[in-house]
């Protein structure tokens, strides 16, 4: 391997006369040779000779003779120095940080933002699940497992009071024993589901008194008593006069008589057994049992059924717990958003998407709701006028009442291959709707 080395002058022998021209053809056939050796050695030597060429006295590129060739020496390093790094001010300084702390915050900002909407979407589906668990409780299977039916012990002492207690008890349901604020009465409470407002379970609002002929009879003379205006002579401890305290007490109870041991079409044998003595005071030779029935039922809205034995009581008792385990069932799926909406097809009304669409069909089956107004007719008003606001700009453009309750009266109207107007009282209704100010005003 051949070594170069940096000379500062030309040294060709004197010996020698070439010419200028030959030392260079002899330079550059030099650098020729030696580039398999050092590659990049021999480039720079062959660069130095290009400049020499250019350049006939002044030239940096110098060759130094190593042994008997010469060698290139390489160029002078030449360029232009790296610019010093200038020096930020304070005023940059704290710009940059002022920055850093804003994208700092924006970031913080987007990750707080991030976490109420993940937090919000986990609220949202919580309720949905709590709303979805508490309807799903409300059913009557599960509903008939929250409702408890309490006995008086009076009732305990008949002798077939253990048709009802055994049928209780084979239908699995809950039941208990428990003094009662009238006498010989069953009554019920629901356990309400969790995230319900009200502690503790409700009452129901039924009442069932099971009573003889005999209480029926008392309850019967207390109320000719009161109709001929001597309810004050009446005893106070009456079987009337405690049922009708009761009722005082609290007006949202819903009591039924359940008389027992009777004939319901045979109150002229029964009444006929009543002491005489009792009926001469009273002042009655014919009972109307009927004008009874009608005073309990309109002045105490207490009812009164006529039961033979205590398995058509216990009947009734499993008849009136299951309506109750159905009841909150059907006020939840009866109850409507909307009433004055009508049943039908359409009567869930139009899902509006996120970009607006189909907010036309809203405004189509706004006016279709009006009466005596077909789908045909509510489409054609629609797509004269595609909102309601611009519907009420023509309103506005027009100056009579005539005016604007006809403006929709030429319309045509195209169902089955015929056509038809609006008609003028179809679009005086549509006025009224849309700028009546009156909510109790009939459009008819």
């Amino acid at each position: 391997m051949s070594v170069l080395k940096r000379a500062n002058t030309w040294e060709i022998s004197d010996s020698e006369g070439e010419s200028d021209a030959e030392n260079k053809q002899a330079i550059k056939c030099l650098a020729f040779t030696h580039q398999d050796d050092d590659s990049k050695e021999t480039a720079t030597a062959s660069c130095c000779t290009d400049e020499k060429n250019n350049k006939d006295d002044n030239t940096d590129c110098k060759t130094e003779p190593i042994g008997d060739a010469l060698v290139a020496p390489q160029p002078t390093q030449s360029g232009t120095p790296s610019p010093r790094r200038k020096r930020r001010t304070k005023e940059e300084i704290e710009l940059d940080k002022q920055r850093a702390e804003e994208r700092k915050d924006a970031r913080e900002k987007l990750k707080r933002e991030r976490d109420k909407e993940k937090r919000e979407r986990r609220e949202e589906q919580q309720r949905r699940k709590e709303a979805a668990e508490r309807l799903k409780s409300f059913r009557p299977e599960n509903c008939l497992k929250c409702l408890t039916v309490r006995l008086d012990p009076a009732l305990l002492q008949d002798d077939g009071s253990d048709v009802l207690l055994g049928t209780l008890s084979a239908l699995e349901w809950t039941s208990s024993i428990e003094t009662q604020l009238l006498t010989r009465s069953i009554t019920w409470t629901r356990d309400l589901p969790q995230g319900e407002d009200c502690s503790g379970p409700v009452e129901e609002e039924q009442v069932m008194l099971v009573s003889g002929v005999t209480d029926f009879l008392d309850v019967v003379n207390s109320v000719q008593q009161t109709l001929r205006g001597n309810g004050e002579e009446s005893g106070g401890d009456s079987f009337f006069n405690l049922l009708s305290k009761c009722l005082n007490q609290d007006a949202k109870m819903v009591v039924t008589l359940l008389v027992m041991g009777s004939n319901p079409n045979n109150w002229t044998e029964m009444w006929d057994g009543y002491e005489s003595n009792q009926r001469s005071q009273l002042g009655m030779e014919d009972l109307d049992i009927e004008e009874v029935l009608v005073y309990l039922q309109l002045y105490w809205n207490v009812s009164v059924v006529f039961m033979d034995n205590w398995q058509e009581v216990t009947d009734h008792i499993s008849f009136v717990t299951k309506a109750l385990s159905k009841r909150p069932y059907r006020l939840l799926t009866q109850r409507c958003e909307l009433p004055f909406c009508v049943d039908g097809s359409w009567a869930s009304g139009a899902r509006v998407e996120r970009d607006g669409s189909r907010l036309r069909e809203v405004w189509s089956r706004q006016i279709n709701q009006l009466n005596r107004v077909s789908t045909a007719v509510a489409s054609t008003v629609t797509t004269a006028y595609p909102s309601p606001l611009l519907l009420l700009q023509a309103y506005n453009c027009l100056e009579s009442e005539e005016e604007k309750r006809g403006l929709l009266a030429g319309l045509l109207v195209r169902t089955g291959g015929k056509e038809r107007r609006v008609g003028p009282d179809i679009s005086a209704r549509v006025y009224r709707s849309l700028t009546a100010q009156n909510a109790q005003l009939v459009l008819d």
